[in-house]
């Protein structure tokens, strides 16, 4: 065997792929057991040995979803509530990220620590106050108490504070302003165009954390017509008999959308993650 032969099959190289479908298999398998489940009766989920193929009723327990809740109109306020949220997100904070990042102006460090200490304060200790002002806005039971307290966030900002940082050189903005460029031409025109990874990185990021957030819409949205998926999949657990079978048809089901968006931008998402190393 040739010296490229050997090097391609060294040891280390085995051991690591073998690794990496181990712990791929590891992140597919629930996904798939979840599928398993839910297309077969719920005595599957007490089977021993348990089921490891698919059974026959997929669609009979999707029509279960379908009739005890409107599973579409929740994927519709969950869409609109992930979508909106993401593109506001990634809008102020690379708007932020840029400002404290290239711009100088009076208390912008101790400015940035306050909004990195943010950070530290656990969300639910903002829930009573947060309800409170959405309760006297009139918002309750409306998608904006979900949408506006989740516009912008810190980790956001400093995201894209340090992306913009590493990647963007000082004299490339100095070259512009001397072409007549305002800050915000700077930002919209030299910036973003430089800063996509990031913003694809934290973009993902930002709608799966809406797609699956749980507790803030649970308290919010009570009318059933304004739930969440997340929410809308509570009501299917029985107060005396769960129906494991129909329960995991249509989290599995909820669970497509945000793996086709993931699948979607996997790319960019992994470039921005590795932009900063490989520089």
């Amino acid at each position: 065997m040739n010296e490229v032969g050997v090097k391609r099959y060294s040891p280390g190289r085995i051991i690591t792929y073998l690794l990496l479908t181990i712990m791929a298999f590891l992140s597919i398998f629930p996904f798939y057991w979840m599928f398993v489940i839910g297309s077969n009766h719920t005595s599957a989920v007490n089977k021993f040995p348990p089921a490891m193929l698919p059974g026959m009723n997929f669609m009979e327990n999707a029509q279960k979803v379908f009739v005890n809740i409107d599973f579409f109109k929740a994927i519709m306020n969950s869409v609109i509530t992930s979508t909106t949220i993401t593109v506001s997100v990634l809008f102020f904070c690379s708007l932020a990220g840029f400002a404290f990042a290239k711009l100088e102006f009076k208390g912008k460090n101790w400015l940035f620590i306050f909004i990195i200490a943010t950070m530290m304060v656990p969300s639910q200790l903002g829930i009573i106050p947060s309800y409170m002002i959405v309760s006297k806005l009139g918002w309750i039971d409306s998608l904006n108490a979900v949408i506006v307290p989740a516009m912008v966030n810190a980790f956001g900002v400093f995201w894209m504070r340090q992306y913009i940082s590493a990647t963007i050189p000082n004299e490339l903005l100095d070259a512009g302003r001397m072409d007549g460029c305002s800050n915000f031409t700077l930002y919209w025109k030299v910036v973003l165009p430089s800063v996509r990874p990031a913003m694809a990185t934290l973009g993902l990021i930002t709608f799966m954390n809406v797609w699956n957030d749980f507790l803030w819409p649970l308290v919010v949205l009570k009318d059933r017509s304004m739930h969440t998926i997340q929410i809308a999949l509570r009501t299917l657990n029985g107060a005396y008999y769960q129906d494991f079978a129909m329960i995991l048809a249509g989290t599995f089901m909820a669970t497509l959308p945000i793996l086709i968006v993931f699948l979607m931008f996997s790319k960019q998402f992994i470039a921005g993650l590795t932009e900063g190393s490989i520089k």
